[in-house]
């Protein structure tokens, strides 16, 4: 019996067995029979991927569970894997990852309708009014968390504060909220979402332990049924957005059960990144006192004008300081892949005239965290939180960056590009804005230590979006007076 597993093995590594053949990328196959790599690359991907570059390159491909990946690192090059939708497909490994993460099938959906339909209602008119319907909701939800009579210091850990606001607003804004039939509280979905956030990577990798798999059950059909009434109406006190997706949805003829689902896929799309990224902006301003006094003085001078007439999210306000460091708290926590499948085979044209042959059925990621956002020959000790980074001297928006002596077109893409490319970056960035300006201006904000340092990254979030932290920050809070 034993023999016959060992003959058995020995055949399937013989016949899966791969060799590079001539004009592909460097392969490293890992020492493990079809698991390969996977294990380093799910436990910590940019470490993985940093040290798979110092041996091969700007490309090389890896065995991982049975796949074979290509990484190109190289930024001149991207554009060579973005805009190529012939040979490269970006729905196939999406539908893999909606299937695991959110047990959703959308055979007939079709994601260019679905992008132009975001686009109708998160851009132009329909984006000042989210914003001011975000803003209300905003300053409903600080007031409900910090009371203006408060005196005394509250303690939170920033990250859970953040979170937990910022998904609740998103929640009103987009989803209905207190006005859905169900009227159901913010605070209950937050707590049922967060636990399934907590399990989304695993999820993805198929790596969740019997316990594991019970609770993500039971926390998805919780959270089906407490979105269940969000955007079936127009009277249902959900986005326009919403309602039109639930109808474009009804029109591919999606049952009301797979609705819910893709309710849920839409509520972490939404909610899964802003929080997150405005803990570490508010994180790097607290522990970079020049970064959070330049902040201020700008946000100062944008109060001075404020009326209650014309709030800060309703009128076009330049704000180039808070711009920079957002954009620099991004670049060192924004870390999303961007996959391709490769449908047929395909010569890469790199940047450097090399060419390279990528096998159909393998998989193409970029990886910008490493390069450009990492990228030292970029951006100048880029462990380092600079909040001027991406201002001139004379304090215009930075643009200009090189590497090989070439400027860039890609120099930071926490948003993604292409078909990858965010819909409501503009919305994110500003109710990341309202926020810490709220925050800022209103309320007296500070470490409970002020010798903190920021948190380590939770390395097993690589390509999901933004980072999260293991552990937080803690900090208090109370109104000015």
């Amino acid at each position: 019996m034993i023999w016959t597993v060992l003959l058995l093995v020995l055949l399937y590594v013989i016949l899966t067995r791969r060799s590079r053949s001539k004009g592909e990328p460097p392969l490293d196959r890992g020492l493990i029979p079809w698991l390969g790599h996977a294990l380093e690359f799910g436990k910590d991907a940019s470490k993985f991927i940093n040290r798979m570059k110092m041996k091969h390159g700007n490309i090389f491909t890896v065995r991982a569970a049975g796949r074979y990946v290509t990484v190109l690192l190289d930024p001149h090059s991207y554009d060579t894997v973005i805009e190529d939708s012939d040979s490269l497909d970006f729905t196939r490994y999406a539908q893999v990852l909606m299937e695991r993460i959110f047990n959703l099938q959308l055979p007939h959906h079709q994601p260019a309708k679905a992008k132009a339909m975001m686009k109708r209602h998160f851009h132009g008119i329909n984006l000042a009014t989210l914003n001011s319907t975000m803003s209300r909701n905003l300053q409903a939800l600080l007031k409900a968390e910090m009371t203006p009579n408060q005196k005394d210091w509250k303690e939170e850990g920033l990250f859970d504060l953040s979170y937990s606001l910022l998904f609740k607003t998103g929640y009103l804004t987009l989803f209905g909220g207190e006005q859905n039939n169900n009227s159901t509280d913010p605070s209950i979905v937050y707590e049922e979402y967060k636990k399934f956030d907590g399990l989304l990577t695993k999820l993805a990798r198929g790596t969740l332990k019997s316990e594991e798999k019970r609770t993500a059950q039971s926390v998805q059909k919780r959270l089906w049924e407490l979105l269940a009434p969000a955007g079936l109406t127009e009277d249902s006190g959900s986005n326009p957005w919403l309602h039109a997706y639930r109808r474009l949805l009804q029109g591919e003829g999606t049952d009301e059960e797979t609705q819910k689902k893709a309710v849920l896929m839409q509520l972490w799309a939404t909610q899964g990144n802003v929080g997150p990224a405005s803990f570490w902006l508010l994180g790097y301003l607290l522990t970079n006192p020049e970064a959070l006094i330049a902040v201020r003085r700008e946000f100062s001078q944008i109060s001075q004008m404020e009326t209650s007439e014309a709030p800060l999210t309703d009128r076009p306000t330049s704000t180039p300081v808070f711009d920079s460091a957002l954009e620099e708290a991004l670049r060192l926590t924004a870390a999303p892949f961007i996959t391709r499948e490769v449908v047929q085979e395909k010569t890469l044209h790199m940047a450097d005239g090399q060419q390279y042959r990528l096998r159909k059925g393998d998989r193409v990621c970029l990886f910008p965290f490493i390069s450009p956002q990492m990228d030292p020959e970029i951006h100048h000790e880029p462990q380092k939180y600079k909040y001027n980074r991406f201002l001139n001297e004379d304090g215009s928006v930075k643009r200009d960056f090189y590497k090989g002596g070439k400027r860039l077109k890609y120099y930071t893409m926490p948003w993604g590009a292409g078909t990858n490319g965010c819909v409501g970056k503009q919305f994110a960035i500003n109710t990341i804005r309202q926020f810490v300006y709220m925050v800022l201006t209103n309320y007296e904000l500070e470490l409970c230590d002020p010798n903190a340092q920021m948190p380590e990254i939770n390395a097993s979030r690589y390509g999901f979006g933004m980072l999260q932290p293991e552990g937080d920050l803690p900090v208090r809070y109370k109104p000015k007076h």
